[in-house]
């Protein structure tokens, strides 16, 4: 009988961490500095950033290693395994073979911790002391609680309101950690205060809660420093744990997938599972067949189908530098849907670069139907996803009865980032049919990067 689950040994934990930015098809546009209009200097970074994670952010090396102290961490749960999903090839009828790497079973429940732990252990070994950052789902903000636990640190955590509210014992868990977490806009930063006062029920955003943590950073330059669980280079790096596993897994069972699907918030789920793969098609140059990547993202923030590619502020606030990425503008307020984690109005600038140059192909899905596709994941394997991965799960299935219709085996592969246990108000809106299948329309883009354009009238004069 052939193993459905396919594990590796714990001495198998990667030593480095992949980096992509020596391999990309061109130079990644750097951050600009709104104010001076030149490329932000990474000693400017460090007021914001852990020192070494700033070195990871521009670093042109190919592999970095990872502490010991980290991976002694990741013992908790990685290697994690690769999952045959047998059951679901025969309620669709395919012939494709499906697998998903399964991250669902990490303490805080996702892919998250593999950042937060080397972020926490970094600040911790630069003598810090607090760590601040923004959560939408709530899945990062365990995370960071989860990895500041383990080195001593404090964390403070902004989540979008709209989530504190939706998924409360994300909130318990965060706190059980040691965290402190306030809903976002809160009334703990001036930022927060000012959009308080003019809608006391705001929703929030992640735009608006990166704010917020920013803020109170810079307020406290001697023992904080801001951490991000998506978008930026470094924390992308780390997540690659996740695909140089699914390399070692593929190659025991001595398969390879012909297509690696991915959820997209800010790009970091997705990212550490296709960089390697990328890394053996385009630059070693020894993958055994070409590998197709292809994001899914909610109709409901369409960063990489609708949004426009531009340099634009990470955050509402305009603390950040400018970022060259697909973006719905920094001012964007999404609809609350229920796959917070990807309700972000940008996206990593590697991935959406990748995009750009048509090597990663972006899907957008309504709620309605992500959840009916994992639904039927359920029924089939009895794994409750997260929210945000059944966008995965949507694209796997088309790809699957496409295959069904043309007879081909190919092999799909998608990364399960996470479960769906503090997720029951979602799957029971969406049984009761309360979930609207929302779209974000292309006139509100088109005039929040009017309202952008109008703010920096040089943004289309830059080099990059």
């Amino acid at each position: 009988m052939v193993d459905d689950k396919i594990f590796l040994p714990e001495d198998e934990i990667p030593k480095q961490w992949y980096n992509i930015l020596p391999d990309l098809p061109k130079p990644l546009p750097p951050p600009i500095d709104p104010s001076s209009k030149q490329p932000v200097r990474p000693e400017m970074l460090e007021a914001i950033f852990g020192k070494e994670l700033v070195r990871q952010e521009v670093s042109q090396d190919r592999w970095i290693d990872i502490p010991e102290e980290v991976r002694e961490v990741y013992r908790l749960w990685r290697p994690t395994p690769l999952i045959r999903a047998r059951r679901l090839e025969k309620l669709l009828g395919t012939p494709a073979k499906i697998y998903y790497k399964w991250e669902g079973v990490s303490p805080p429940g996702s892919h998250k911790p593999n950042t937060a732990v080397a972020q926490a252990y970094y600040l911790m070994k630069q003598g810090l002391e607090r760590a601040t950052t923004e959560t939408g789902a709530g899945q990062w903000g365990s995370a960071l609680a989860f990895g500041c636990m383990w080195f001593g640190l404090k964390a403070t955590i902004y989540m979008v309101r709209a989530s504190y509210l939706q998924k409360p014992y994300r909130r318990v868990l965060m706190q059980l950690y040691g965290a402190e977490v306030f809903p976002s806009p809160s009334d703990k930063t001036d930022s927060g205060k000012k959009l308080l006062a003019e809608n006391p029920e705001h929703p929030g955003s992640l735009g608006i809660a990166i704010g917020e943590a920013i803020e109170d950073t810079l307020k406290h330059q001697d023992t904080t420093r801001y951490t991000l669980g998506s978008v930026v280079n470094h924390v992308l790096i780390h997540q690659t744990v996740v695909g140089l596993e699914s390399l070692k897994q593929f190659a025991l069972i001595d398969d390879y997938p012909d297509v690696v699907i991915g959820c997209v918030g800010g790009g970091s789920s997705f990212s550490g599972t296709f960089w390697p793969f990328y890394y053996e098609r385009y630059a070693a140059k020894k993958a055994p067949k070409p590998v197709e990547f292809i994001a899914t993202e909610p109709t409901a923030c369409p960063t990489m189908t609708k949004g426009i590619y531009t340099y634009d502020h990470g955050d509402t606030a305009r603390l950040t530098p400018l970022l060259k990425m697909h973006t719905l503008g920094h001012d964007f307020v999404p609809a609350p849907i229920h796959a917070g984690g990807l309700r972000y109005h940008g996206d990593a600038p590697t991935l959406c670069l990748l995009v750009n140059e048509g090597i990663v192909k972006a899907r957008a899905y309504t709620q309605t139907e992500v959840f009916e596709a994992a639904k039927l994941f359920t029924r089939a394997e009895g794994v409750v996803l997260a929210p945000e991965p059944t966008h995965a799960v949507k694209a796997v299935i088309d790809e699957a009865l496409k295959c069904k219709e043309t007879g081909e085996s190919k092999t799909i592969f998608f990364l399960g980032c996470g479960h769906g246990h503090f997720d029951m108000k979602a799957y029971e809106d969406f049984l009761e049919k309360k979930l609207p299948a929302y779209e974000y329309p292309k006139e509100a883009v088109e005039q929040s990067i009017k309202r952008l354009k109008e703010l920096y009238p040089w943004l289309d004069t830059l080099p990059y």
